[in-house]
């Protein structure tokens, strides 16, 4: 399995951003897949998460109504549009997916998601 992460940057505060994981290898689309991101001295956390057969997502109640997570099926690519940015969402952001089912819908709990991408810089600032 690969998933390769792209976008970020640098942006100014209540601009955006727009993140695409492109995954491979899976041999079926029954998976739950998400950004996470890690900022200096704090833990990981999950962001966005959404199985990629049903659609189903979590938001974490930081990013709920500013950032959208979304696949293309067709493509094998994830996307995290990002909306109204605040400096508090600087931090390294990667792209995991997780092949464990969870019949309640995506958890986001970072553990559970060991297939990890490589990270991309988002800096918000003015």
């Amino acid at each position: 399995v690969q998933l390769q992460a792209s976008g970020g940057g640098l942006v100014q505060p209540g601009g955006s951003l727009r993140l695409s994981c492109k995954v491979s290898g899976f041999t079926s689309n029954n998976f739950d897949i998400g950004w996470f991101r890690q900022a200096p001295g704090k833990e990981r956390e999950g962001i966005s998460c959404i199985n990629f057969s049903d659609g189903r997502t979590f938001y974490d109640d930081s990013v709920k109504g500013r950032f959208t997570i979304s696949r293309d099926n067709a493509k094998n690519t994830v996307t995290l549009q990002m909306n109204n940015l605040k400096p508090a969402d600087t931090a390294s952001y990667f792209c995991a997916a997780s092949n464990s089912y969870n019949k309640y819908g995506p958890s986001c709990y970072p553990p559970v998601y060991g297939l990890r991408g490589q990270g991309t810089q988002v800096t918000v600032s003015s």
